[in-house]
C-alpha cells in the first residue's frame, strides 16, 4: 500500500512503502462444546422453563419443564420469537386443542403446547435435521405418543379442522402460506404467529384480514412482535 504526501508547494515529499502480513493463531476448540456452555436454562414464565439437555435444573412446584436438545435446529427458547409464541401459548391454547406447528424447528412450540393440554400436534418442517431433532426431543419430554414430526411442507398435509396454528418463520413465507393456513384451521380457531418486526406489523395485520383472521392480540419484546388472530 503506498501513500503520498504533498508540502504545501504541491511537490512531493515522500512516499512510504507499508507492507504488513497480520497472522493470527487461533488454538484448536471444541466449538460445539464452547457453544453449549453459551446456552442457559431459560424461565419463560412463572409456569414454563426450557432446559437444554446437558444442563441440570430441578423443577420447583408446579412447573412445566421442556428439556431440548438443539443441535443444527431453531428453537432453544432463548431467541426472542420463540418466548414470545410460547408465551401466547400460555395465554391461548385451549385445553384439548389440535395443534398445527409450521416451521417447528426442535419441536419446541409443538411440546410446549401438549404439556399445556393440547389434545395433539402436527409439527412440520422442510429441513431434515429438523425432523430428526424434533423426534429426539419429543422422545426426551415424554410426548412421542401426542406429537407427529413430518418433514413436508404445508402444502402437503392433508388434515384440516386444526382449533390452533402456530407459526414462527420469516414474514414472506407467512405472506406465501397465509391461504394454507386458512385451508387446515376451524372455524373460530386461533392462529399464533411470530418472527415478525414490529414496523410489519401494520401491513400483516391488514394482509391477514384479507383471508378472514381478525387480530385479536399481540406482544412485542425489543423490535419483534407476536400475533393471534381468529379465524372468522
Amino acid at each position: 500500500m503506498t501513500f503520498q504526501k504533498n508540502d504545501v508547494y504541491g511537490e512531493v515529499e515522500k512516499i512510504v512503502e507499508i507492507n504488513e502480513v497480520i497472522q493470527k493463531i487461533i488454538k484448536n476448540k471444541n466449538w460445539n462444546e464452547e457453544w453449549e456452555k453459551n446456552l442457559k436454562v431459560v424461565k419463560i414464565s412463572d409456569r414454563i422453563v426450557i432446559k437444554p439437555s446437558f444442563k441440570e435444573y430441578e423443577k420447583k412446584g408446579d412447573e412445566l419443564v421442556i428439556t431440548i436438545d438443539p443441535k443444527m435446529s431453531f428453537g432453544t427458547g432463548e431467541h426472542t420469537t420463540t418466548r414470545l409464541v410460547t408465551l401466547m401459548l400460555e395465554k391461548h391454547l385451549q385445553k384439548g386443542d389440535r395443534v398445527l406447528d409450521v416451521g417447528s424447528g426442535t419441536g419446541i412450540l409443538s411440546i410446549a403446547a401438549v404439556k399445556l393440554g393440547a389434545k395433539s400436534a402436527l409439527a412440520i418442517d422442510n429441513d431434515d435435521w429438523c425432523y430428526k431433532n424434533g423426534k429426539e426431543n419429543c422422545l426426551l419430554n415424554d410426548v412421542v405418543d401426542k406429537i407427529e414430526i413430518r418433514n413436508c411442507e404445508i402444502a402437503e398435509v392433508g388434515e384440516k379442522d386444526f382449533s390452533l396454528i402456530i407459526s414462527n418463520i420469516q414474514k414472506n413465507v407467512l405472506e406465501e402460506i397465509a391461504i394454507e393456513f386458512k385451508k387446515r384451521i376451524k372455524e373460530n380457531g386461533t392462529l399464533i404467529l411470530s418472527g415478525i418486526l414490529e414496523g410489519d406489523k401494520d401491513e400483516m395485520v391488514k394482509y391477514y384480514s384479507a383471508f378472514g383472521f381478525k387480530l385479536i392480540d399481540s406482544m412485542q419484546t425489543d423490535e419483534w412482535i407476536s400475533l393471534v388472530y381468529k379465524s372468522e
